[in-house]
């Protein structure tokens, strides 16, 4: 190894609104800090998205994610953060002095060393084969991502007669886009019994534009060979079977899936970090510091995100985490209890919290189906610690709650349960 590696405080890799975020935090408690991106842009995937509704929570107006992700890149060039863009972290070794990345580039190979790491590599689409669709492999089935690059950043329309598998948002978001450049929807195909998007996009992608929606119905097959010439479409029983005698043939020149998200953790699992099977995230505690010290996670690449306002929330709170990490050495520790949910949850984030910290403590959960009026509980030995009552709980519609740290005392585990509110 060359012995003059670069050594900095802080590695953050992605450079979408989580790393650039993380990456902002952590200089600006002093750290030296290296981000690493693989494309030649910075911002991630709101490169593509033209469409509003990004900042709402964080500067409390609309923004397209084109114009989100700049205010971030703006700040960005003001600091003496290194950048390296088109870069990839072909290898990460655990050290005795922090981690050495093997970094490949423009300009050829190059290893450096970092007493912390980032990891906010975000998240990537689900395939037509990760959804086991029959049929050959025509042009024209791609994911909603990629039609969404293809129309918003090269200018290109994907095809005329579309049929969406998915009710995801992005989904939901090309269902529109696709209307306004002129193609035919034909329709909008979820496999469960209510959309898996936010309520807003149903209203504003579909119902504002008469697109339909077709719940409890999928793609079974796909026809055509050098080019997609239809679909066959089955209504599903309630293990997600196909209905034998429901086959519909829809015909179409393209198919975009929205078929869910799936965090991108690969480089966190060579590490040996311990990935939840409920989020497919690392596991963490509030500080989003993983189960290998040293190791942070934030964004969609910890768990996926309803709102982009959240994705850079847990990019500061991580940046800032690896910061105060690397300047504390190795003799970090943490009084560490477990968060246990009961099955009423589909997930909480984090999975663990630091009794030694101060500040409130955030939560993020999905319930695990469709609710009413429901009172979410916590207790710590036995002692009822926090409470509050939702309207409405839907599973695509993330929730959060803040309980104040001097209620967080003793052995754990934290225990989380839902209940039917039955007040009036």
């Amino acid at each position: 190894m060359n012995k003059n590696v670069k050594t900095y405080d802080v590695t953050v890799i992605g450079g979408g609104p989580a790393g650039l975020a993380a990456a902002l935090s952590a200089n600006e408690q002093g750290a030296r800090v290296l981000l690493i991106e693989r494309e030649d842009r910075l911002g991630g995937v709101l490169k593509q998205c033209i469409h509003d509704g990004f900042g709402l929570l964080r500067f409390g107006e609309k923004l397209s994610g084109c114009e989100y992700a700049t205010r971030f890149i703006h700040k960005l060039e003001e600091t003496d953060i290194e950048v390296r863009t088109l870069t990839f972290a072909s290898r990460i070794e655990k050290t005795s002095e922090g981690f050495l990345l093997s970094l490949i580039q423009s300009s050829g190979f190059e290893q450096v060393k970092s007493k912390s790491l980032v990891l906010a590599t975000g998240c990537r689409e689900r395939t037509a084969r990760q959804v086991a669709i029959h049929g050959t492999r025509p042009a024209g089935v791609l994911t909603a991502g990629s039609a969404q690059y293809y129309i918003n950043i090269l200018g290109q329309l994907p095809g005329k007669n579309c049929v969406i598998l998915g009710s995801g948002d992005i989904g939901l978001i090309m269902a529109r886009r696709l209307t306004l450049e002129g193609a035919n929807v034909l329709g909008v195909y979820e496999s469960k019994a209510e959309p898996s998007g936010l309520m807003r996009n149903i209203y504003q992608c579909l119902d504002d534009f008469d697109i339909p929606l077709h719940l409890s119905k999928t793609v079974t097959e796909v026809h055509g060979r050098e080019r997609l010439t239809g679909v066959t479409v089955s209504a599903v029983d309630e293990k997600m079977n196909p209905v034998p005698g429901t086959e519909e043939f829809i015909p179409c020149d393209t198919l975009i899936l929205s078929v869910g998200l799936i965090p991108e953790n690969e480089l966190a699992e060579s590490l040996g970090v311990e990935i939840s099977r409920a989020t497919r995230g690392p596991e963490c505690n509030q500080n989003y510091e993983t189960t290998i010290p040293g190791i942070f996670s934030c964004g969609n690449a910890l768990h996926v995100n309803d709102l982009v306002d959240y994705v850079s929330e847990s990019g500061e709170t991580a940046g800032r985490a690896a910061a105060a990490y690397a300047k504390a050495g190795h003799d970090h520790s943490l009084k560490s209890v477990e968060v246990k949910v009961d099955k009423n949850f589909g997930y909480i984030v984090p999975s663990h919290i630091d009794l030694s910290a101060d500040e409130a403590v955030p939560f993020f959960f999905r319930t695990s189906k469709t609710r009413g009026r429901t009172i979410v509980k916590a207790f710590m030995n036995g002692k009822e610690v926090f409470s509050k009552v939702f309207a409405g709980l839907r599973p695509p519609e993330m929730e959060k709650i803040e309980i104040e740290a001097a209620k967080l005392e003793g052995a754990g585990p934290l225990q989380f349960t839902m209940e039917v509110d039955e007040r009036e």
